[in-house]
């Protein structure tokens, strides 16, 4: 548990990426199976254990501690784990259990006896320790490492290349024995490689000016939809369904799986489609993350792909073929397939960038998100490399909004108020209709910090409000209706895009200004 805690530790007080993936390979160098793969499945979100909660937490802190001294630490530290590590009364050197041990435990221990053992553990660490115990049971680690960078540094340990660690990365569990083997000289385990996930080839962001020095004639176009983007596979009769990050959500889209009557793997975009209007990206939010999905929600909110690329028909392999080839493959497989809930993607008619500016700027359907722009000969690689494909989005939308609410950040930002609620005006109330933690440049985040703290008006748990003055204007790319929120809509990838100094809040937008972006009926 010591080693695992200074990892952590390391981890998060390293900057730089090469420097974590350093450490993270020396870890998987001295660590024994399983330790090290139990590690790994904690930095990728692979372990799978119970989440306590931060209301058990508070509870049990609650008991030991001055409530007004843990509400100014945890103020101060912005981390819940770290400050309840750092205010507990355990020990300076305290034990050091196997890490399996721990999480065996946490795995076995019935829901009503999570107190006592919490308890037990904290009383028997040491502070690091603590931290990290406390990071393992609430599920939350934090510590600047994704899941594709600790891939990263397997591939690195073992010399392997990392797009063939993720290709067989779903078949693999925790504590991932056969990879540490492999990345030891051992062969690749194979059988880990049905139905896999091919990593994604992702676009860079343009503009007129930047497509002016290319000649469009090497390129094609197509919408970029509201959706999100999907590999479809049907590997040996195996029929899964990922996020491009490599998440599997297959369970929560079953009409899509019954849809995949091929052999070979899809590029995509997820969509509800009813008949041939793709609705806004709310209702397709309605049925992301379920273990399992109604008859009745498979009726109402019915999912479609549509189709991008094709990366593997039948056996063949397609990603080193130019993009113009791939797509020919595409077109024939999806008029063989004939299947309703799966289409292809049109590409758009266009001589010059202007008339592609020109269609952009007029889209048939207000949840287009933009154009994707690709060149003819490009191969399918993985990553995002700037010069074969770009993303053109449309203008973000803009409203001015009043600061309400602020919370502390996490891992860096733990120092500083960086997670933001903003309001408008309906009638002479202000009403929250948003959140949004990034946007703002590292000056704006101390302005903005620094005002939280001179202008809170009152405390609730972690979270501040504040006197309704401050005034920022907030980027968002779409706008649904939502029954969850009070205010009637949900911001899609809210933004603060700049602070309105020049603006009092009386002149911020009002909620009829906001619902004007409502996509029509």
């Amino acid at each position: 548990m010591k080693q695992f805690a200074l990892l952590l530790e390391r981890l998060a007080f390293t900057p730089r990426r090469l420097g974590k993936i350093r450490h993270l390979v020396d870890y998987f160098a001295a660590t024994p199976d399983p330790t090290r793969g139990l590690a790994l499945a904690a930095l990728t979100g692979d372990l799978d254990l119970r989440r306590v909660s931060p209301s058990l937490l508070r509870g049990l802190v609650g008991e030991r501690v001055d409530p007004e001294l843990f509400r100014l630490s945890y103020d101060f530290v912005g981390d819940l784990a770290e400050t309840i590590a750092l205010i507990w009364d355990g020990p300076e050197q305290g034990a050091d259990p196997p890490l399996p041990v721990v999480i065996k435990t946490l795995r076995e221990t019935p829901k009503t006896d999570l107190p006592r053992l919490i308890s037990g553990q904290l009383d028997e660490l040491g502070p690091s320790e603590r931290y990290a115990f406390l990071k393992l049971a609430t599920g939350g680690m934090r510590v600047g490492v994704s899941a594709r960078m600790a891939r990263m540094a397997v591939a690195e340990y073992g010399d392997l290349d990392v797009t063939g660690i993720e290709e067989v990365w779903h078949g693999l569990e925790p504590p991932f024995t056969e990879l540490f083997a492999w990345a030891e000289g051992r062969p690749r385990p194979e059988a880990a490689a049905h139905a896999p996930f091919r990593p994604v080839m992702l676009s860079t962001a343009t503009d007129f000016e930047a497509l002016e020095s290319l000649d469009p004639a090497l390129f094609a176009a197509e919408w970029k939809w509201d959706g999100i983007r999907v590999q479809a596979t049907n590997d040996r009769g195996i029929r899964r369904l990922y996020s491009r990050t490599g998440e599997e959500i297959s369970n929560a889209f079953p009409d899509i799986i019954e849809a995949l009557n091929f052999e070979g793997t899809i590029d995509g975009e997820l969509l509800v489609r009813r008949d041939d209007r793709v609705a806004p990206f709310g209702d397709l939010q309605k049925r992301l993350g379920r273990k399992t999905v109604s008859a009745k929600m498979r009726a109402s909110h019915p999912a479609a792909l549509r189709a991008y690329d094709l990366l593997v028909h039948g056996s063949e392999d397609l990603r080193q073929l130019p993009f113009e080839r791939r797509r020919k493959a595409l077109e024939n497989l999806v008029r063989e397939i004939d299947e309703p809930r799966i289409d292809i993607s049109t590409l758009l008619p266009f001589a010059t960038w202007e008339d592609l500016a020109a269609l952009r700027a007029d889209p048939p359907d207000a949840v287009v998100e933009g154009v994707m722009i690709k060149r003819l000969d490009s191969p399918y690689l993985a990553g995002r490399m700037k010069g074969p494909w770009f993303k053109w989005k449309r203008d973000p939308m803009l409203i001015d909004a009043v600061l309400l609410y602020a919370q502390r950040g996490h891992g860096k930002r733990s120092g500083y108020y960086s997670d933001f609620t903003f309001g408008v005006w309906d009638g002479d109330q202000l009403v929250p209709v948003g959140k949004a933690y990034f946007g703002f440049t590292d000056a704006e985040l101390r302005e903005l910090d620094r005002f939280v703290r001179n202008n809170t008006t009152d405390r609730f748990g972690p979270v501040r409000a504040v006197a309704p003055a401050k005034v920022v204007e907030v980027a968002f790319e779409g706008l649904n209706r939502s029954t969850r929120h009070k205010s009637g809509v949900a911001m899609r990838f809210p933004r603060i895009s700049r602070i309105r100094d020049d603006k009092p809040a009386a002149e911020a937008d009002t909620l009829s200004n906001l619902r004007e972006f409502l996509p029509k009926e």
